[in-house]
């Protein structure tokens, strides 16, 4: 009883298509999918120069003076 069936799930997903449509599910399903690309795509597009090496991090270590913990 406490898990679901087939036939559960057969109900659960007509009547979701019956409220909201099949061309609006759909739908919504590329915009999810275009919305992932964008990110990914964006993600990729990263600036590189923007972003300090870490050659360029560890040159700045070194040429900075200690700082004193109290």
């Amino acid at each position: 009883m406490g898990s679901m069936s087939i036939v559960h799930w057969m109900i659960v997903v007509g009547v979701v298509v019956l409220l909201f449509g099949k061309g609006k599910i759909s739908g919504l399903m590329g915009d999810v999918a275009q919305g992932m690309k964008s990110f990914r795509k964006g993600l990729q597009e990263d600036d590189p120069a923007e972003t300090p090496s870490l050659k360029t991090q560890a040159n700045r270590s070194e040429n900075s003076p200690p700082v004193a913990k109290s």
